[in-house]
């Protein structure tokens, strides 16, 4: 059994979404956050304190791309995983690595010197550059996604997930209203698809069931 370590809406979604995408039995075990603050017997299993934690067995896995990726080729051969044969292959490599390096790196600015730290260590000057900085890189998907509903090989692959949450995440820092015509039009894609509704619904029920605010 799939065991995931989850914070409501954290990176950890990317994981969530992809066991929902795949229809692997999984626990879904839910932290406060941050936990290295909030759960500090989870450092036991995690050193560095941060979600995602997936143990499947003897595998464990704390990058939320390469997550994505163990569970695709692991579980969607051809499917949400792209083969080094396929014509899209560099393209999906490149996507799944460009929504977390790329896309949420910047983010994890805004959230921190936007609202983590104190009022008095607050940083307007770096959540605004910052912004800008996601939405200058995020533009770059637009012709893409002008001639394609997805990044890569013609159909929704774990590159999608990955990058689907950057958006997640762009929505709640309130940045989605400047989205691009065609990156709004496939974030709405996106949130049609009915695991990525399932993955909403399983993170608040379980946040519930095990006590952990939402």
């Amino acid at each position: 059994m799939i065991v995931l370590y989850h914070c409501m809406s954290a990176r950890s979604f990317r994981a969530l979404w992809m066991l929902e995408e795949l229809g692997v039995p999984r626990e879904l075990r839910m932290l406060p956050f941050p936990p290295r603050v909030l759960k500090r017997d989870y450092l036991q299993l995690n050193p560095l304190g941060t979600i995602p934690l997936l143990i499947d067995g003897e595998s464990r896995l704390t990058e939320s791309a390469a997550i994505c990726q163990y569970l695709a080729v692991r579980h969607s051969p051809r499917a949400l995983n792209v083969e080094p044969d396929e014509a899209g292959f560099a393209d999906y490599l490149n996507f799944l690595h460009f929504g977390e390096a790329t896309l949420t790196f910047p983010q994890t600015l805004l959230l921190r010197y936007g609202q983590f730290e104190p009022p008095e260590r607050r940083l307007p000057q770096v959540v605004d550059d910052y912004g800008k900085w996601f939405l200058a890189r995020l533009r770059t998907l637009q012709p893409r996604l002008e001639a394609s509903p997805f990044l890569a090989a013609g159909r929704f692959t774990a590159a999608d997930v990955s990058v689907g949450y950057a958006l997640m995440l762009a929505e709640r820092l309130k940045l989605s209203a400047q989205f691009t015509p065609a990156v709004a039009a496939y974030w709405q894609r996106l949130q049609q698809r009915p695991a990525f509704q399932s993955a909403l619904r399983v993170q608040e029920q379980a946040a519930r069931e095990q006590g952990v605010a939402a």
